[in-house]
């Protein structure tokens, strides 16, 4: 037994912080002290609170140290580990209580008091990399019960009957789907999981396969019983390193445990899983496409019907959930349906894990009841907006969702909520943008996106998303018409209702919901030639105050295309027909005489 365990964080923004060497050193002077016997170093997965990485938590105190250095290690191991004395300037300043010589718990600070932790109740808890560890917190138990006490349909019922939506974006019911699948006969049925996530900002499922690679396992198996498949998949990005390795080991630990592979607690049971790596395409995040690609085929979207549940993999029923969809599974079959459902709201059940991203204090991971309001996201748990700036939208959905105004701010999340208001779950990405983002500008950038990864297959968003994108570009320059932005709304409900995928069909919504909450932004830039924000660089301006201009030539001096004259100790000027809206001369003056607009 050891006293005191010192958990870093090995998920991946730690890591490129350099947590790894954190671990080393806490070894090297552990030993250098003569505690290797009384203290341990686990390493773990994403703690959630990401903007304070690199991040180390000793245990049993729960002592949260953020922005660690490799140079505070010795500190740390000789006060707090050898004489008792937690080194306070180096503490989370939440979790100092002020004024006083205490330490206040995790559970106290802004950050983690409203959160519910299912998906991500491992994540920081456990070591990723031994499955002992994973057991310990009642891993693989879900998975006896339901060999030895449940019947399939016993499964299906309590899947059902717990509410759980799938995570990965349209939010159908799990247990529906897993329901059909069972009703299919076959030879042969399959389980895959989508761990391809795609949306620019998003990170959800990286951090569960980082932090906890066996829950998704064992949900896999026990959806394998549910529907009857012995063969399960998880497609996940090549560019997810870290947790395409802790798979790999989980998979080979399973196996070896007799978890995973022939006649699972000798039951008769058989259930193995397989993983395929992605090639960087955000269509294969759409199911048909997903299934076409581990068939090894161009990852293309299939028309549907047939669904999946009847014709999948190779044409066999299959059922495909996220990371996080099957991170719910284990603990739902522990506790029960009930005690799920009495979290979230009517229609929305359970917890909802999101990607806090953007202009946000607390950059990170949480997970939050459904029916929790985005107001108490960003303004409580997220630390609102750094700077004293104003909040202006949050993007939810990546390139398939939509912008929320500040005016729905109070709406509860939950799935028909952001449908309503124009926008949508998604995957969990969560950007938050303030008064100097530009929103034709943001919906420029998610078009830019669905335009590079359209697969091409149907011409309306094929060639419709183009054109989107091209008027935006005309938009953006200066060069718009108020025709302009009808025709733009008119195209986005042609390729909404004729797109074969979910790609296409919600590659709009950017566009829709920017227009319908931010349609003076569009005017401005059509009507005036001017962008609000200062973004759009064609329509913006530098110019400089004659009355606070010194004459010292700094911008004239740095500006690369010599658009700036004057004499020394006289002000200045801007030649707008040449400025190409660098900045250089804005971040060059000391004076504050250069501004844009």
């Amino acid at each position: 037994m050891f006293r005191s365990h010192v958990m870093v964080c090995g998920g991946t923004g730690c890591s490129s912080s350099g947590s790894h060497k954190l671990i080393e050193n806490f070894e090297k002077e552990i030993q250098a002290a003569g505690l290797e016997t009384e203290v341990k170093v686990v390493q773990t997965g994403c703690f959630g609170l990401c903007e304070l990485g690199p991040i180390v938590i000793i245990y049993p105190e729960a002592t949260f140290y953020s922005r660690v250095q490799e140079g505070d290690v010795k500190r740390i191991v000789s006060e707090h580990l050898l004489k008792g004395r937690p080194v306070k300037e180096l503490l989370y300043d939440e979790t100092v209580a002020a004024g006083l010589d205490t330490i206040k718990s995790l559970d106290e600070t802004t950050f983690y008091k409203k959160q519910v932790r299912i998906a991500l109740k491992n994540c920081g808890v456990i070591n990723p990399e031994l499955i002992d560890e994973y057991i310990a917190y009642d891993g693989y138990e879900a998975l006896g019960k339901v060999l030895t006490e449940m019947t399939p349909e016993d499964v299906i019922k309590v899947i059902l009957d717990s509410g759980l939506r799938g995570r990965g974006g349209a939010g159908f019911p799990t247990g529906l789907k897993w329901k059909f699948a069972a009703a299919n006969a076959a030879d042969q049925k399959y389980v895959c999981c989508n761990a391809d996530e795609g949306d620019p900002g998003a990170f959800m499922d990286r951090s569960v396969l980082e932090g906890d690679p066996h829950v998704v396992l064992e949900a896999m198996a026990i959806a394998g019983y549910a529907i009857g498949a012995s063969k399960g998949y998880i497609y996940v990005r090549a560019e997810y390193p870290i947790a395409v390795k802790r798979l790999e080991i989980a998979i080979g630990q399973a196996r070896e445990y007799g978890l995973l592979g022939e006649n699972i607690f000798e039951t008769g049971f058989n259930f193995d899983v397989e993983i395929k790596l992605g090639a960087g395409a955000f269509v294969c995040g759409e199911e048909t496409a997903l299934m076409t690609s581990i068939e090894g085929k161009r990852g293309e979207p299939r028309p549907r019907p047939p669904f999946p549940a009847l014709k999948g993999l190779w044409a066999k029923p299959t059922i495909l959930n996220n990371v996080e969809t099957y991170a719910n599974i284990p603990q739902i079959i522990l506790k029960g349906a009930e005690w799920f459902a009495s979290m979230g709201t009517e229609k929305s059940k359970g917890t909802k894990v999101f990607a806090l991203g953007g202009k946000i204090k607390n950059t990170g991971l949480v997970e939050i009841p459904m029916g929790t309001t985005l107001r108490t996201i960003i303004e409580e748990i997220g630390g609102g907006i750094p700077n004293g700036k104003k909040f202006k939208a949050a993007q939810t959905g990546g390139p398939s969702g939509g912008c929320i105004p500040a005016e729905h701010l109070d709406v509860p999340i939950d799935y028909d909520n952001l449908t309503a208001i124009g926008s949508m779950m998604g995957s969990g990405g969560l950007i938050v943008m303030d008064e100097d983002n530009c929103m034709v500008d943001i919906a420029k950038f998610f078009l830019e996106f669905t335009v590079e990864e359209s697969c091409g297959k149907c011409s309306p968003c094929r060639i419709g998303t183009k054109r989107l994108y091209e008027m935006l570009e005309k938009i953006t320059s200066g060069k718009g018409t108020l025709e302009d932005l009808d025709k733009m709304e008119e195209l986005c409900y042609h390729i909404k209702a004729n797109s074969l995928c979910g790609l296409g069909q919600t590659a709009p919504n950017p566009i829709l919901s920017t227009l319908r909450y931010f349609r003076e932004e569009y005017i401005a830039h059509v009507v005036d030639k001017t962008c609000p924000a200062g973004v759009c660089k064609d329509l913006m301006r530098y110019t400089i105050d004659p009355d606070k201009c010194r004459g010292c030539t700094a911008c004239a001096r740095v500006c690369p295309v010599k658009a700036i004259t004057g004499k020394v100790k006289e002000a200045h000027i801007i030649d707008q027909s040449k400025c190409i809206k660098c900045g250089a001369c804005m971040s060059t003056c000391k004076f504050d005489a250069i501004s844009k607009k």
